[in-house]
This record gives structure tokens, C-alpha cells and sequence, in this order.
């Protein structure tokens, strides 16, 4: 049983299934390839892909209850910085990746800077560093009663909002006008057939209160140690985040792309009870003869999660005759023995396994890059 104080093997491990989930998701061969739940809900509602990405933020939360616990040794000018520096290298990152590869080939065959006007600003990494950095900055210069304030101001104001100055449907919500307004058109993501980005400005208002969830949980469980009424609590408050989320539901519905308040809370929710069972497991219960596997990629989370999108990004602008590698290897190695969602589901986790021999071969030569 672990004591009060001490880190949680649980989150370690929590972050590392987040990861390998976030790995395989992101290579889907199309939403109609691949088995629904690797696929985001189309709208509203909510798929086991919708989960990853809230639960990697409530991850990055409880981390935060160890490294801010760090920054209280330092004065209120080095721990903004600090705040500040990794903020905007993790923002930086995230706009580097969209930029990638940076160059293209012209038509005469001349290497050519890929615009900077067309480059997505918002996205993944960026709200990670945006809902990290707010979250950091509240707890440390506003405390714990202030992050409770922020958390209801936020599910409830953005509620607001979007009923103020849009509806719920795709082209006619808030975040999209915020985005219009301040960033334009061309830097936005055009997934859904129109600008849109489910990373926008204004959700990344309430994507912080997961941030912050995942913090008040990491610090339960350093402050009371892994135990039975820790368990309690966390499945307690998770059942009434749920609660909550099914009741908001018929007003305001759950759905990711907008993050809406009922989805956060869903998420949350699920996340505690998840984080619960983890609990449970490896600490009450001493089952840790499998954690080895995820801690592995937990311990350089934002190498490898980079590592695979790049990967990733590398096979879809190569080709082999007139497919991309990406296709290639899925159509070729997978699909015709494996079938059309077994082959596409084998080659993801085959794609998120050869991340992993990267990272374990760095936790065996003890390299750990962080920011």
C-alpha cells in the first residue's frame, strides 16, 4: 500500500495507457475502416477515441500534483517562469508538428518553404500547454479555492456562451466564430469539410477543469495514500461528475469536438473511476506484474507521443507507386489476412509497439527527455 506523499504508481501507469491508446487512434485507416469505438463520434456523443484525449489532460493534472508541489521552494518570479518556459515549448512543439515537414517540393521541382499562413495554430499539444499553463498558474498564485471557482465558472460560462452567440451545430457554434475572429480561416483544422477546430480558443476553457480534476486527484491521493477511503472518495465524486453529465446531457450534450461541460464532466467521471480501479489493482491489491509495459511509455510521454506522429506523418508523404506507405502497409501486410477492421485495428498496435521499442530502449539506457 502506498503511503501518503509518495508517487502514484497508478498515474504512471494511467499515462502510459493513455499514450498507447492516443498512438493507435491517431493511425486510423478512416473512420469506415476501422471498429466504431477507434473512431470519434461523429458530432455528439461519446467513443472510447472521444476519451483519450481528456484522459492524457487529467493525466498531465495529476502530474502536476508532484511538480507544483516542486515549484513551492521557488519564488513566485522562477516558478512563472518555469510555468511560462514549458507552456510555450510544448505550444511550440505542437505548431512545429503541424508544420512538418516544413518545405515541399514547387512545380519545376524547386524546395520550397511550406506557408506559414496555412499552418494550423490550435491542436493537441497546444491545448496541453495552454490547459497546463492556465491550471499552473491558477493553483500557484490563486490556490486551491480558486481552482474550485474556476472549475463551476468555466463548465458554467462557456454553457452560457455558446448560448449567447451560436448554437451547437458545426458551423454555427461560438468556438468557430472566436477562431474566425482572431485566427482565420486557413489556420484552422478542415477535417470536418469546413473550418473547424475542435482544439479551438474558447473550448479550451473548460478542457482546463479536466487539468485540474486530474490535479485534485493526484493530490488525494499523495496527501491520504493509496487506501480504501481514498478509493471511496474518488469512485464517490466520479459517480456524481457522471451523474451530472447525464442529467446536463438533455440540455447541453456531451460531445468532444465541442468539449462541452457535460462531456467534461462525463470525462472526469470515467477518468476517477478508471484511476480507481488502477488504484486498486497495483496498489491495494499488488498486481503489478503488468505495469512495466505502460510505464515504459509514461516515462517519455511527449517524446514518443511526437515520435509516432511524425512517424506517421514521414508514411503518409512517401510512396509506393501511387499509394502512400501509410496505405501501403495496411492494405498489403494487414487487410488481406487480418481483414478490413481486424487488419486496421493489428496495424495500429503494431505501429503504437514499435513506439514502444523505442521508448523501452531508452528506459533501458535511462534517457528521459522532458520538458
Amino acid at each position: 500500500m502506498n503511503q501518503a506523499g509518495s508517487r502514484s504508481l497508478a498515474i504512471d501507469v494511467m499515462r502510459g495507457i493513455t499514450l498507447a491508446l492516443m498512438i493507435v487512434v491517431n493511425m486510423s485507416v478512416g473512420d469506415d475502416l476501422v471498429y466504431g469505438q477507434f473512431a470519434h463520434a461523429p458530432w455528439f456523443g461519446l467513443t472510447l477515441t472521444d476519451l483519450v484525449f481528456p484522459t492524457f489532460l487529467f493525466v498531465v493534472g495529476a502530474a502536476m500534483s508532484i511538480t507544483l508541489d516542486k515549484y513551492r521552494r521557488l519564488g513566485d518570479g522562477a516558478a512563472l517562469l518555469r510555468i511560462v518556459k514549458r507552456t510555450a515549448l510544448i505550444f511550440l512543439c505542437g505548431y512545429l508538428l503541424y508544420w512538418f515537414p516544413f518545405f515541399h517540393f514547387g512545380p519545376h521541382g524547386q524546395l520550397t518553404l511550406l506557408p506559414v499562413a496555412a499552418t494550423r495554430i490550435p491542436g493537441v499539444l497546444q491545448r496541453i500547454a495552454l490547459a497546463y499553463g492556465a491550471a499552473a498558474l491558477l493553483l500557484r498564485f490563486g490556490g486551491h479555492r480558486a481552482a474550485v471557482i474556476y472549475c463551476a465558472a468555466a463548465l458554467l460560462g462557456y454553457w452560457a456562451l455558446l448560448l449567447a452567440f451560436g448554437d451547437f451545430s458545426l458551423t454555427g457554434n461560438a468556438v468557430l466564430r472566436l477562431d474566425r475572429l482572431l485566427l482565420g480561416d486557413p489556420h484552422l483544422y478542415h477535417g470536418e469539410g469546413v473550418a473547424f477546430d475542435p482544439e479551438g480558443i474558447l473550448s479550451t476553457l473548460p478542457a482546463i477543469v479536466n487539468v485540474l480534476a486530474g490535479y485534485f486527484a493526484g493530490r488525494a491521493l499523495r496527501g491520504r495514500g493509496a487506501n480504501y477511503e481514498t478509493l471511496a472518495r474518488l469512485l464517490l465524486i466520479g459517480g456524481l461528475c457522471a451523474a451530472t453529465a447525464i442529467f446536463w446531457n438533455g440540455v447541453f450534450p456531451i460531445g468532444k469536438k465541442l468539449w462541452t461541460s457535460s462531456f467534461v464532466l462525463c470525462t472526469v467521471g470515467i477518468d476517477l473511476y478508471v484511476l480507481a480501479l488502477l488504484v486498486y489493482l497495483i496498489d491495494l491489491r499488488g498486481k503489478r506484474g503488468w505495469t512495466y509495459f505502460f510505464q515504459v511509455l509514461g516515462r517519455n510521454t511527449l517524446f514518443v507521443y511526437l515520435l509516432s506522429e511524425v512517424g506517421n506523418a514521414l508514411m503518409s508523404l512517401t510512396h509506393v507507386g501511387d499509394r502512400t506507405v501509410f496505405a501501403w502497409l495496411y492494405e498489403e501486410a494487414f487487410r488481406p489476412w487480418a481483414g478490413v477492421r481486424n487488419g486496421a485495428l493489428l496495424y495500429a498496435m503494431a505501429y503504437m509497439l514499435c513506439c514502444w521499442c523505442v521508448a523501452y530502449a531508452m528506459d533501458r539506457k535511462r534517457i528521459y527527455l522532458k520538458l
